[in-house]
């Protein structure tokens, strides 16, 4: 099972959601086609957010950047 997915959400609400379900975050990006792309640090995780997201999952593909760096936390 994939530990990533594509959400119709906005990032800090899927951050949000996240740390409320205990569930660490390997990556996360927001997609130029809008919503976020997660990725679990484990499946169990993954899994877990599927089942709670379900109605947010964008099926299908995605445009993504190009290349993305996360903005720095300085």
């Amino acid at each position: 099972m994939s530990r990533a997915m594509n959400l119709s959400l906005p990032e800090e609400e899927v951050r949000r959601l996240c740390l409320a379900q205990g569930v660490s975050i390997s990556a996360i990006e927001p997609l130029q086609s809008g919503g976020t792309r997660l990725v679990c640090t484990a499946s169990t995780g993954a899994e877990e957010m599927r089942l709670r997201l379900r109605g947010h999952i964008i099926e299908g593909n995605v445009i993504r950047h190009r290349f993305y760096r996360p903005p720095s936390s300085r």
